[in-house]
């Protein structure tokens, strides 16, 4: 007897379902016994299964989020000029972007709206710098080490956030 799947292979062995035959390259084992690619079908939970529809409602939503928290971030961050104060604000936007991209794709999960998400904390924040770039250094933004180190220190805090409300 041959395998259904790879004729020049021979095998007595055959699906537990269909009871089609099966050589050992091509059986699939589940809890109920050895059952051919076919019968297996296995398929990702409905969570993670994302399709593109998704993808461009997460990157919508995610650019249309970065926006809105990014004029928030920086207002509050204009409004009361705590130095420590970006360090809750990075994470709190990560977690708002995080949260209204998920509610955006009905709660679905994945590295790629990981992905849409920690971008989108990265153009918030850009967001934040561009006006105290433009109007309060003409001539550049100079930034010491330690400000720079802090900075990415938020940046890191919203991204890890908002990754990990995808995930």
């Amino acid at each position: 007897m041959r395998c259904a799947i790879h004729p020049d292979v021979e095998t007595n062995l055959r699906c537990g379902k269909c009871g089609k035959l099966i050589c050992p390259k091509c059986q699939v084992q589940t809890p109920v016994g050895a059952r051919c690619p076919d019968c297996a079908k296995l398929y990702k939970l409905p969570t993670f299964r994302v399709s593109t529809k998704h993808y461009l409602r997460a990157v919508g939503t995610g650019l249309g989020m970065a926006i809105i928290c990014g004029i928030a971030w920086g207002a509050i961050e204009w409004v009361i000029p705590f130095f420590s104060l970006n360090l809750l604000l990075a994470p709190a936007a990560g977690y708002a972007i995080g949260e209204v991209v998920s509610l955006s794709v009905n709660r679905k999960r994945g590295t790629g709206l990981a992905v849409v998400a920690g971008t989108a904390v990265v153009i918030s924040y850009i967001i934040t710098l561009l006006p105290f770039i433009t109007f309060l250094f003409p001539g550049g933004f100079p930034l010491g080490m330690f400000n720079i180190l802090y900075h990415l220190l938020a940046l890191a805090l919203g991204i890890f956030v908002a990754v990990t409300r995808l995930r």
